[in-house]
């Protein structure tokens, strides 16, 4: 099925959850994860009017950055290693995995005088398979990064657990909510934390109900193989 037409159906999938939360639409930002998919497929995506590609390799990303450039709106989605960081650095418009005190340091060292737009990346289920700072652990973190000049904490992200449990899924998504909450009441210049990346293709109408501003959609947008 074309990119189109299955963008047809998740639009409409998000217009009934924000109304059923009382949300505008528009508070939404629809991410296509192309990272199993050909750059012809990812180029296909933004013909159909998708703005924010998201990528979870900085190998996956700089070949479909060699075609596509800052067409897209990139997003880096996946665990990022350090030494990784120059790679993307100056390529991507959100990295939604920052999760350690090294990789901070090291994505305010290459930022070179400009902010960086970070999401903590929270292990709200406390997988073992997962990674991500627990919600303990998260706000402490949020705190030491105060003197890092070149990053600024935009919000939160969190995987759920794979499952058809909607009471499980919702009571993740909605503790995400609860702790950016919290981020917000410090008032803190560097992290005004208004984002939560959260919601994947099985799950993302849930994750819109409890409040996320942007979701990540793979299989269900662009497929799988392209």
């Amino acid at each position: 099925m074309r990119v189109a037409d299955k963008l047809k159906d998740i639009n409409k999938e998000i217009n009934e959850a924000c109304l059923k939360a009382n949300r505008n639409p528009d508070e939404v930002k629809l991410i296509a994860v192309t990272k199993y998919v050909s750059t012809d497929r990812a180029s296909e995506a933004l013909d159909a009017g998708i703005e924010n590609l998201g990528e979870n390799r900085d190998e996956g990303l700089l070949e479909k950055w060699g075609f596509l450039g800052d067409k897209p709106k990139w997003h880096f989605i996946g665990t990022l290693q350090t030494r990784k960081v120059k790679n993307i650095i100056d390529k991507v418009e959100y990295i939604h995995s920052l999760d350690r005190l090294s990789l901070a340091e090291e994505i305010n060292k290459r930022g070179s005088g400009k902010k960086i737009k970070c999401l903590v990346q929270v292990n709200i289920s406390q997988e073992e398979s997962k990674h991500g700072l627990t919600p303990e652990e998260a706000v402490v973190f949020i705190e030491q990064l105060g003197s890092f000049e070149n990053i600024s904490v935009e919000g939160l992200m969190t995987m759920a657990p794979l499952t058809t449990d909607e009471e499980i899924l919702r009571n993740c998504f909605r503790q995400l909510r609860i702790l950016r909450d919290q981020v917000q009441a410090l008032n803190l210049e560097f992290a005004p934390c208004s984002q939560l990346s959260m919601g994947m293709s099985n799950d993302f109408t849930i994750a819109i109900e409890e409040g996320a501003t942007m979701v990540r959609i793979g299989t269900a947008l662009v497929g799988e193989d392209g």
